[in-house]
């Protein structure tokens, strides 16, 4: 007992460790009185100040953010849309090939999903006239494209541990099709719906390879601007900048995880058998 206890504290601990202390040390220089980041010159709080005065930095966050959200609802609404298609429509003509397109984003490199993303708009352009330049649209796009595959796995996951009997007795009680989606499946798999958009608001929040290919004047995002600044000399003020993401990211995990319960227990309650009054018989 004292042995397994031992390793798996160390690992667990070394694990944390290694993840989170690059965290702190970012969090506590960022309220560093001295310009260089890797010197201790005092407590201040006057990089937050700058940081809300770097207009450009603040623009650069509202377009991640709005691009972030869009991207993030419309890759749920298409990434359920595929999970559905390949666990509850059987198997079909084509259903690996479907399977493998969905997930191919998972495991194709950054740079030659934007590169082809780029010759995709490039020809749409000249072809169609749409897009008919490179903006927040072809951005929007381009993440919503390759979170779709995320959330696909996510809900495919959920989809395939639901009890599907639940549905057939709702159908056979006269429950049409809709309404067994939206008071039955909906429900059950809404966890996984809100694990899967904020995977994909991370990832489109977090990219800068494929943003980089797809982006034109004016839809500058914050990744692309925080690693322009970067390589000419970390500033105190992105330090500053990851602190507020942190948080911010910290509490929207903390929400779900709360909402994803409250749904989880609800749920559970309803499947539940009322329990028998004591001294009921058959």
């Amino acid at each position: 007992m004292a042995k397994r206890f031992s390793f798996s504290t160390a690992v667990m601990v070394l694990g944390l460790v290694f993840l989170y202390l690059p965290m702190l040390i970012m969090v506590i220089y960022s309220f560093n009185e001295s310009r260089l980041v890797t010197v201790w010159g005092g407590f201040s709080t006057k990089w937050y100040l700058e940081l809300l005065r770097d207009e450009q930095l603040l623009a650069a966050i509202w377009m991640s953010l709005r691009i972030a959200f869009m991207s993030a609802t419309m890759a749920v609404v298409l990434g359920t849309l595929a999970a559905f298609v390949m666990v509850r429509f059987g198997r079909f003509r084509g259903h690996t090939l479907f399977g493998g397109m969905i997930t191919a984003p998972l495991v194709m490199p950054e740079v030659i999903t934007g590169l082809s993303l780029l010759l995709l708009f490039v020809s749409m352009g000249q072809m169609i006239g749409f897009p008919t330049d490179r903006g927040m649209t072809t951005v929007w796009i381009a993440h919503t494209t390759f979170c779709t595959a995320y959330v696909a796995v996510v809900v495919n996951a959920r989809l395939r541990e639901m009890d599907i009997s639940i549905e057939e007795a709702a159908m056979d009680l006269g429950a049409p099709p809709v309404k067994v989606f939206f008071v039955i499946i909906l429900p059950i798999i809404l966890p996984a719906l809100l694990s899967g958009w904020l995977l994909a608001f991370t990832l489109s929040l977090d990219d800068l390879v494929i943003a980089s290919f797809v982006s034109g004047p004016g839809s500058t995002t914050l990744p692309m601007v925080v690693f322009s600044s970067v390589r000419l000399g970390v500033s105190p003020k992105i330090n500053a900048l990851a602190t507020l993401i942190i948080l911010t990211v910290s509490l929207f995990v903390f929400i779900a995880w709360w909402f994803a319960r409250r749904v989880e227990q609800r749920a559970q309650q309803q499947l539940d058998p009322p329990e028998q009054p004591a001294g009921a018989s058959g």
